[in-house]
């Protein structure tokens, strides 16, 4: 989730339990590597959890990358999935799922889907588990405030003895608690909005297009900005099973077909208003206030 919520990501305890549910599933099932028994291989070879269907796991809403818009799901992930289902010749199912469950391979394993596309960090830990695409997306995260607050920087946070929000199980959370914060750790994005929002939190960390998408809302633009950038070098990778290369070949030839073709810039400007380097999306957005150095591997 940073989603391309990564990495989004400190488990509780019923997310723990969760990916150990799916862990026993997963051993109940057969060993066909990415596939079930009854389902049929797709083009070059991949075996779909589902016939006809490439099998998506992500957790909602997360937007712009995946969020519900009336009674479909949509976002720049689901746009960029949907590019692999057209070559596939089949069509996107997704499935709303703890994203603990997601980065630990958990539910990959469980075949509760073939790929996990949820705003998701590449980072050495979550490779251990999950087999990754070539990235796809470059993030940073951000700090959100009130307005006027008078934060530059986390150290101003920690000057100010402020109260930090963060979203559970990210990338996020990862990097601040590596710079000596314990912030208080909300279960997902919209809660940790409604943290900030309440008083329970001063100030939180989350990734950039996210924030960049709140304050587009009047509502939370006319009372909150972004006060930081943290620029921790971040890159978002869509996630699979760890033997299944032959689905890892069909991605990583989509990814390097849609930028080469000019499809990939028309789906990030379609969310975020701009083309890859702009002032609306990743890594290199130039609205920040205040910067931090780079954590590599964060």
């Amino acid at each position: 989730m940073a989603p391309w919520s990564t990495y989004r990501k400190a488990a509780s305890i019923g997310a723990v339990a969760l990916a150990a549910t799916l862990t026993v599933t997963a051993c109940g099932s057969d060993s066909a590597g990415s596939g079930t028994a009854t389902a049929s291989a797709a083009p070059g070879g991949v075996a779909l959890v589902n016939a006809g269907k490439i099998t998506t796991c992500t957790n909602i809403p997360y937007e712009p990358f995946q969020f519900n818009q009336g009674d479909k799901v949509v976002g720049f992930d689901v746009d960029i999935v949907d590019l692999v289902a057209k070559k596939l010749g089949v069509t996107q199912d997704i499935v709303d799922i703890d994203f603990a469950a997601i980065k630990s391979g958990a539910a990959l394993n469980a075949r509760k889907c073939d790929v996990a596309a949820a705003g998701m960090t590449i980072t050495p830990e979550r490779q251990q588990n999950l087999l990754f695409s070539e990235p796809y997306f470059d993030a940073t995260q951000a700090l959100m405030a009130k307005k006027g607050s008078g934060i530059t920087s986390l150290d101003d946070v920690k000057a100010k003895n402020l109260k930090l929000g963060a979203q559970a199980s990210t990338t996020g959370l990862d990097y601040v608690k590596s710079k000596g914060f314990e912030p208080t750790e909300f279960a997902d994005s919209p809660k940790e909005l409604l943290g900030l929002q309440t008083g329970q939190a001063d100030v939180i960390v989350q990734d950039l297009p996210v924030v960049l998408t709140w304050l587009k809302k009047s509502d939370i633009g006319a009372k909150f900005e972004q006060v930081a950038s943290l620029d921790t070098g971040e890159q978002y990778g869509i996630g699979m099973k760890k033997d299944n290369t032959a689905l890892k070949k069909v991605v990583d030839e989509v990814l390097a077909a849609a930028k080469s073709d000019g499809t990939y810039n028309a789906i990030y400007k379609k969310w975020f208003g701009t083309e890859p380097g702009g002032a609306s999306g990743g890594a290199s957005d130039g609205a920040s206030t205040g910067t931090e150095s780079p954590a590599a591997g964060s």
